[in-house]
Parts: structure tokens; sequence; C-alpha cells
């Protein structure tokens, strides 16, 4: 709760700063196209590892449980060490320009650490940490694991702080214009991250080295790096030329501003969806890869490429579903149609079928689904949550987030190991564990559409009014 109280609003004069400067829609496009391309270098490092698994297990040695350890990484230091709220102290603090950069070098220094690990440690190395209670397995470890691991935990905090920030610059140069599109472009950019991760690592991996995709993830998140201080450069000359903006007694923030964010039902039920959602999906995707090379018996290239066509399928269908929301409205519904769709995908992976056409079809489906949640999520918070506080609950959002997301590939990866007979995993009761978090998406999505129309949200309604149109 000090943490809290400590953060001041991300969006304070934001609105009317944004009136001034995305009046210009080359400009506002401009810097889209620059924080988009920056948060795409994340995720490709985020998600480079996922396909990497088997090169892992079977040239280094590792086991499941140990690349669940590294999968569910990325969270540590966001979870156990606040740094979410810290993040969102040093941006409500400095703002986007400071924030986002501080974001950059933070996911460079970590991805540089995962190269050293990966490319220069001698996986024969192990260390007696007592882990059994989490990975059900053997309490040693290997060191090249844990350093592996906080490379990729220091990665996340700059990762999640970036985050953060390209979403208060987007909501603040798209501000009642194109808000969903905006998002949807963002987004259908970082899901080509993940998917260069996803199709490209088992080919660089198999013709190079094992680091070798670790070492272009490091010069991808150095070119964003460059490109977000492209950015700094735009977003100072149109923000300091502005007048400067003053912020009413009611636009200011105060604690009890914040403690009514908090007892906002809608707000809490936003950030469930948000944790079951990407707690069922993140962490599949992480086992993905392994899933189509034991289950269904595909090459190691090309298991990535089918786990690449949730990614690839959502770039063009995720701006398409952001226009429709901004223009027709429906969000809830949608969210309901979103969850309904993972949950059926997941529980058909959990079924005795081991089709590699019927993977495909799957992998389309799921793409879908992938498209539909995040183009009408990240927009209905400005809808539920106050201006002056979205970026303290984009942090919390983001802290419940990564619960799950470091907490489920460690419990998956040591399901997978009590599942594990020889070279075969039997996948079937990590499936059913991913189908009965989409249930219960789908519970909460329900339960959102009922309370916005007892609450008048708007999240059913249109994003652009005619008027506006």
């Amino acid at each position: 709760m000090l943490t809290l109280w400590l953060a001041r609003p991300v969006f304070l004069d934001m609105t009317k700063v944004a009136q001034k400067i995305n009046n210009s829609p080359t400009l506002r496009w401009t810097v889209l196209a620059l924080v988009s391309v920056t948060m795409m270098m994340g995720y490709i490092v985020a998600k480079q590892m996922s396909p990497l698994q088997h090169f892992l297990e079977g040239d280094l040695g590792w086991t499941s449980s140990e690349f669940g350890i590294l999968a569910g990484s990325r969270g540590f230091f966001n979870v156990f060490l606040l740094m979410l709220f810290v993040g969102g102290i040093i941006l409500d603090k400095t703002g986007v320009r400071f924030a986002g950069t501080l974001s950059c070098v933070l996911m460079l220094g970590g991805t540089a650490i995962d190269f050293y690990a990966i490319a220069l440690m001698d996986p024969a190395q192990v260390v007696n940490i007592n882990l059994q209670w989490l990975t059900y397995t053997d309490p040693s470890i290997k060191l090249q694991v844990l350093v592996a691991a906080l490379g990729f935990a220091t990665f996340g905090i700059g990762y999640e702080l970036c985050g953060i920030t390209v979403s208060k610059v987007v909501v603040k140069w798209f501000s009642g214009k194109e808000m969903a599109l905006a998002m949807g472009i963002q987004v259908a950019l970082a899901r080509l991250g993940t998917g260069l991760a996803l199709a490209g690592a088992p080919v660089l991996a198999k013709k190079f080295t094992l680091s070798t995709p670790i070492l272009v993830g490091l010069f991808a998140v150095g070119v964003g790096l460059i490109i977000y201080l492209i950015y700094c450069s735009i977003d100072r000359k149109g923000t300091d030329t502005q007048p400067e903006a003053t912020a009413t007694d009611d636009e200011k923030f105060h604690f009890r501003d914040m403690g009514a964010t908090m007892k906002n039902p809608g707000f809490w039920l936003i950030t469930m969806l948000c944790l079951l959602y990407y707690s069922a999906l993140y962490p599949f995707l992480d086992f993905a890869t392994k899933l189509m090379i034991s289950k269904y018996g595909v090459e190691p290239e090309f298991a990535g490429l089918i786990s690449s066509i949730l990614p690839f399928t959502s770039i063009m269908l995720t701006p398409l579903f952001g226009g429709m929301y901004d223009k027709m409205g429906k969000g809830a519904t949608i969210m309901i149609v979103g969850t309904v769709m993972l949950t059926l995908v997941l529980a058909v992976f959990a079924l005795p079928f081991n089709s590699s056409v019927l993977a495909v079809c799957l992998m389309f489906i799921l793409g879908i689904a992938f498209s539909l949640l995040p183009s009408v999520l990240w927009p209905a918070v400005p809808k539920i949550v106050p201006m002056k506080q979205l970026g303290t609950a984009y942090s919390i959002i983001y802290y419940i987030q990564n619960i799950g997301l470091m907490l489920i590939p460690i419990v998956i990866g040591g399901v997978l190991e009590r599942n594990t007979v020889g070279d075969n995993i039997d996948y079937t009761q990590a499936m059913w564990i991913f189908t009965g978090i989409g249930v219960a998406a789908i519970i909460v999505s329900i339960m959102i559409l009922l309370i916005d129309r007892r609450k008048n949200y708007g999240l059913q309604k249109a994003n652009i009014t005619k008027q506006q149109q």
C-alpha cells in the first residue's frame, strides 16, 4: 500500500496535451510505428527461448522443470520485488522518455546475461538448491539455468516497464482518436516479434549454434533502444512546444481516488480476465513447440513454424478487430467469444488425437482468439478506470498478470516432468490444466458483460462516435 501511495498519476496532464499534439495524423502514426517496433523487438526476445526447449534438453541436458523455471523467471523480480510498482513510480516521476529508455537498457542487459549463460557457461556445473517442492525433481539445478533465469528476470523488468510505457504513449497520442485500432496495430507488431522468434529461433539454432537466436535477440533490443531514442526526440519537440497544461484539483491524484479504483469491481474483473487469459495462452505457447514434436511427430524446425501460426494470424486480425471495436463496440461480447474459442482449442489439444493437420487448424483458430481478446481488453481499461489513475491501474494489471506468467510455466514444467517416460511426454494433464484456466476466463468474461450492463462502463459502446467520424 505504501508503494501505491507513493505512485503518482501516469496520465496527469495527458488529455490536455494530447488534444494539441495528436491533431497531426502523420505525427501520431509515426509515433505509433516507432514505439510499436520498439516493443516488437522486446517480444522477439520474450519468446525466443520457447521453441528452443527441444535443443536445450538435447544439447545441454536440461529437464522440462529447468526449462519451466527459465520460462517463468521473466516475472520473478516483477512479482517478488514489486518491480512493476517501482517501474510505475519511475514512469510517474520521470515520464515516458526516461522510463522507456530505461526499459530498453534493462532488456538489453538481461538479454546479454542470457547470451553469456547459454553461449559460454558449462552446462555440467550444478548447484544444490532445494526446489523439489516446486519442480518435483532432484534438488540440484544447473548453474547455467540459474544465470539464464537471472538474465531473463532482468529482461522481464524492462519488458513489462516498456509495455506500460508504450500503453501510456498510445493513449497520450490517440486519446479521442483511433485508440483501439492503434492498440491493435501495436499488438499486431508485437505478435510479429513473437512469430519471428517462434519460427526463426529453431532454424538459427539448427543451422548455426544454440546461442545464435539469443545473439539475434540481443541485436534486436539494441535496435529497439535506438528507435525509442528517436521517438523521445519527436515527443520532446511535440510536447515541449505546447503550452503547459495546468491540472485542476479534480484532475490531480489523491489517495482516496486510488481507493475508489481498488473498490471498482469492473477493474478487478478486467484484471482477472487478463491474468487467466494470458496465463493460459502464453505458457501454452512456451511448451507448444515441444508439444508439436512429441505428440504430433513434427520436425523441430517445422514445429516452431506451427507455433508461429498463432502470432502471425493475429498480425492482421488484431488491428481489424480493434477497428471494428472502435466503430461498432460490443467489447464485452467479443471477450466472451474469444475466451470460448481459446478454451475449446485447448480442450481439443488435450484429447488423444495426433494429426498434425488438426494441430495446424487448431493453431489458426487459436490465432483468432489471440486477436479478439487484446483488441478489446486493453482499450476497455480507460473506460473503467479514470484517466489520472491509468498508470497505476496498468501497473497492477501487469503485476497480477506476471504472477500467472511466472507460476504457470513452472507448474506445467513439473507436471510434464512427472509425465515423461524416456523420450515420450504425455501432455494430457498439462492441457487439461490450461483448459481449466480457460473455463475460468469464460466465467469472468460473462461477469464483465453483466457488470457493464449494471455499471454502464460503456464496454459495449463504440470508441468513435458518429460526430468524431
